[in-house]
């Protein structure tokens, strides 16, 4: 994988922060408030009412919270998959049985992270997802999607793309979060939808036709 050049990466740097400073701002009850919208906006996407796995992840801070939208897919019946971050910072894969299959896991000085506490079903279990949502600090118009820097997902992505394996890829934000432009790179992949509180965004991928076979 390449390296950004210095100004792509000054670029992203400089949006991060100034993101992360206004979810800094958020209070409790914004956090809280805005999970009940997304995942009510998030369950009628026909790429999660017809999904049978969804890779997801447990929000954290003030990230766009989930537990709501995990909940309400486990209680579909559909598997989810959450992640479980390894010492190189690619990822492993449990499965969510709800909320007491969680454990909070703090990984070095870093903010502790919920992960799921079954067995590991290995970095290519997301191969079997029909939708993969992925955390976010920021999408454009293109569908490329602002990370935190980490690596983890551009991991989960570049394997996706070397399987061939095609998930509809989702990422939830918060509205003020939908901007003018992500810097990328050529090996970036764009994001098929983006759910906020009071919108989707689609990108550049269709609706599906039909029910999954």
């Amino acid at each position: 994988m390449s390296h950004p050049a210095p100004e792509e990466e000054f670029a992203k740097r400089s949006l991060r922060r100034e993101l992360l400073e206004v979810r800094s701002g958020l209070t409790a009850g914004d956090v809280q408030e805005t999970a009940a919208l997304l995942a009510v906006r998030a369950l009628d996407l026909p790429e999660l009412a017809q999904a049978r796995t969804v890779a997801a992840y447990v929000s954290v801070g003030s990230e766009p919270g989930t537990r709501a939208l995990l909940d309400a897919l486990h209680a579909r019946g559909v598997h989810v998959l959450l992640p479980v971050l390894l010492a190189d910072n690619d990822l492993d894969w449990g499965s969510y049985d709800g909320r007491d299959s969680l454990a909070r896991v703090r990984h070095g000085g870093r903010m502790a992270l919920l992960e799921p506490v079954g067995g590991r079903l290995g970095p290519e279990a997301v191969l079997g997802a029909d939708a993969v949502l992925l955390p976010g600090l920021a999408v454009d118009g293109r569908g490329m999607r602002l990370g935190r820097g980490g690596g983890s997902y551009d991991r989960v992505l570049a394997r996706l793309a070397r399987a061939a394996a095609d998930p509809a890829l989702v990422v939830l934000l918060y509205d003020r979060e939908v901007v003018a432009h992500v810097p990328g790179e050529a090996h970036d992949r764009p994001v098929h939808a983006a759910v906020t509180p009071s919108a989707v965004h689609r990108f550049r991928r269709s609706l599906p036709q039909g029910p999954l076979t």
